[in-house]
């Protein structure tokens, strides 16, 4: 693993590498050099050869870089962040933290990596994870909380996850009930809570962020839904990959420090105005069933508050559902 994450580092600018160069970089055999590249490609990153002139990858990437991730962050967060794992691939950040977490891993683990190979969303949809094209990150924080107190985080990190963007340009951003940030009717980011511990007492979070950046055309044919990423957003020039994910980091810690401090509330307002679905038709897709009516905002707990035909006001929680506009 450490030597094919030489390897794509060596590649990552995007121009013709020899293999006799590249061997001699790495201190390994031609031979050698085109295994590693025949495995990478098994794990579709895109790569192309060329008699004459050697191997580069179809398109120049950023790879995740330690000190750059570090000296990004704030004061605060630095403080607050534990270890930094930074992955070539990995199934999941989220279950590969959720692993760290039953193994006791510390409060404030970070994982990155370059690509998913089984990605996760909600109710167990795909997260298309291409290599070095968006950020997979995921967060480990232990609470005294318990499960039973952590209403409303998912619409609270979605708040950090907001505000990050913001900080780097992306003005047309809001947030779809639980966990989703569009662009008008399009995903760009979502996350992924998963809890280990009791509904009282401690318990830890393992708290991710997807955040497409430059999604390959070809992955994004994989996606169900109308999707689009920050250089769509951003006319063509995406933040950097390293400067987003210390963003990313600084502001979670942020959200989390108060969140444990004063719950959802401290969110409500802010979440509220960058609510998309606010005043809308909207069908709630249930385990047995489906319910319409009006997004009427979310109440103190996170709990979507939805106006059905005879005017009454009926709360749905998160885990419960899914959302989507009526059509």
């Amino acid at each position: 693993m450490q030597l094919r994450g030489q390897l794509l580092h060596h590649l990552a600018d995007g121009e013709f590498h020899s293999g006799a160069a590249l061997g001699e970089a790495l201190g390994v055999s031609r031979m050698a050099v085109w295994k590693h590249l025949r495995t990478l490609r098994a794990l579709g990153v895109s790569c192309e050869s060329v008699r004459g002139k050697g191997y580069r990858l179809t398109r120049p990437c950023e790879l995740l870089s330690r000190e750059r991730i570090l000296a990004g962050l704030a004061v605060q967060a630095r403080d607050r962040l534990d270890t930094l794992e930074l992955l070539l691939e990995t199934p999941s950040t989220n279950t590969h933290l959720r692993d760290r977490a039953l193994q006791g891993a510390a409060s404030g683990t970070v994982c990155l990596a370059e690509m998913q190979t089984a990605g996760r969303g909600r109710h167990g949809r795909a997260w298309v994870s291409p290599f070095a094209s968006n950020l997979y990150l995921s967060l480990l924080w232990r609470t005294p909380l318990g499960a039973a107190g952590l209403g409303g985080l998912s619409l609270a990190v979605g708040v950090g996850v907001l505000r990050a963007l913001q900080q780097h340009g992306v003005a047309d951003v809001g947030l779809k009930w639980p966990n989703d940030l569009l662009a008008g009717d399009a995903k760009l980011a979502g996350i992924l809570l998963d809890v280990v511990g009791e509904s009282t007492g401690q318990c830890a979070v393992i708290i991710g962020a997807g955040v497409n950046l430059r999604m390959p055309a070809e992955a994004g044919r994989g996606i169900d839904q109308p999707w689009t990423d920050l250089a769509t957003q951003l006319g063509g020039a995406p933040p950097s990959r390293n400067r987003l994910a210390a963003d990313l980091v600084t502001h979670l810690f942020a959200v989390l420090e108060i969140f444990e401090q004063e719950g959802l509330q401290s969110f409500r307002d802010e979440w509220t105005r960058h609510d998309v679905l606010a005043g809308c038709p909207v069908r709630l897709v249930l385990p047995h069933g489906q319910v319409q009516g009006v997004a009427r905002g979310i109440d103190s707990d996170g709990a979507l508050l939805l106006e059905t035909g005879d005017g009454a006001l009926q709360r749905f929680a998160a885990g419960e559902i899914s959302l989507r506009a009526q059509r």
